[in-house]
């Protein structure tokens, strides 16, 4: 399959979602946070993104599901109230006719589990909501699995200057399974291929980690790029804009290192990601050498951490975080 219409459908998706980010960062919205029961904040954002984009996939593919983060749970609570007031306001700004039930229909066409057989979509409406609370880096994230495997992946990144870390915010990253990998700009622009880092010597490699240091073990990574005589310090950012970085060849190296034995990741915080590096020529496995597998419902259950690479670097990272931190 080209999946053309998917992958033209899945850009539109992602492009109104993050005009929608982006208005609701420039109404400074800061009170229009809530935590969830795992503490984890959500913000008029999340919920705006993910009724946008579930609502503009249903009017195409309305018998695809959607795998996602957020529900309509929390807004439909009385003291909520202003926090679903601002989600209605600023959905209808980029999707008029829809209803206060019809944007709460959206948000909750997330919840199916995924798995092995069929096809579904699976949605990171913000990745990187603190990134995105500090004025810092954010995703929106979205990727076509069949059969447990990824085969679309597009990645809208507001704040992540279209070139080498310079210039005007905005880059759109989408690749196809077999097709390459490429990146234009959120509005405008023409698509670029693009390909991972030519380098082999890891002493000349970026190393790409999560900022938030309950994320990913910042200790860890230290010891890692000491025993690779890395030159340069790592690179903290929030969401999968390391993965964009990592593709379009600006990063070399991207680890996510558990913090907690038993964390799982969830397959929205990387199905887009990983198919972008892959289709870049690059190489994600986690932290035994394995492939991700995103065939187990919701979650990377069968998968320990990240590893994502050039492929050039791939297996000389590898025995390094074996060395550092053992097998997982």
């Amino acid at each position: 399959m080209s999946y053309e219409l998917e992958r033209r459908v899945a850009l539109d998706a992602v492009i109104k979602a993050c005009r929608l980010c982006s208005a609701v960062q420039a109404a400074h919205l800061g009170g229009g946070v809530i935590d969830k029961e795992d503490k984890s904040p959500v913000t008029v954002a999340d919920f705006g993104a993910q009724a946008v984009v579930s609502d503009h996939l249903a009017l195409v593919f309305p018998h695809d599901p959607l795998v996602a983060e957020e529900d309509s749970a929390l807004l439909r609570r009385p003291e909520n109230a202003r926090l679903k007031e601002a989600v209605l306001k600023h959905v209808r700004m980029i999707t008029s006719r829809l209803s206060e039930e019809e944007i709460f229909a959206a948000i909750d066409r997330g919840n199916p589990g995924g798995g092995a057989k069929g096809r579904f979509w699976t949605l990171d409406p913000i990745d990187g909501t603190k990134g995105f609370l500090r004025g810092d880096q954010y995703a929106v994230a979205l990727a076509l699995i069949e059969d447990g495997q990824v085969r679309l992946g597009v990645l809208g990144c507001p704040r992540l200057p279209l070139v080498s870390f310079q210039g005007q915010a905005g880059s759109l990253f989408v690749a196809v399974r077999g097709q390459g990998s490429a990146v234009r700009g959120i509005e405008q622009g023409e698509e670029r291929q693009i390909r991972v880092a030519d380098i082999a010597n890891p002493s000349d490699a970026l190393f790409c980690e999560s900022f938030e240091s309950s994320h990913s073990s910042h200790d860890d990574m230290g010891g890692i790029v000491e025993l690779l005589g890395v030159k340069r310090p790592p690179l903290r950012m929030d969401s999968q804009a390391k993965y964009g970085i990592l593709a379009r060849g600006d990063g070399t190296v991207y680890l996510r290192l558990p913090t907690k034995k038993a964390y799982v990741e969830k397959i929205w915080d990387h199905a887009a990601g990983c198919i972008l590096v892959e289709e870049a020529g690059g190489k994600v496995t986690d932290l035994n050498g394995n492939p991700l597998d995103f065939s187990q419902g919701k979650t990377l259950v069968k998968n320990k951490g990240v590893i994502a690479t050039n492929g050039k670097l791939h297996q000389v990272v590898l025995e390094a975080v074996k060395s550092v931190i053992g097998n997982q």
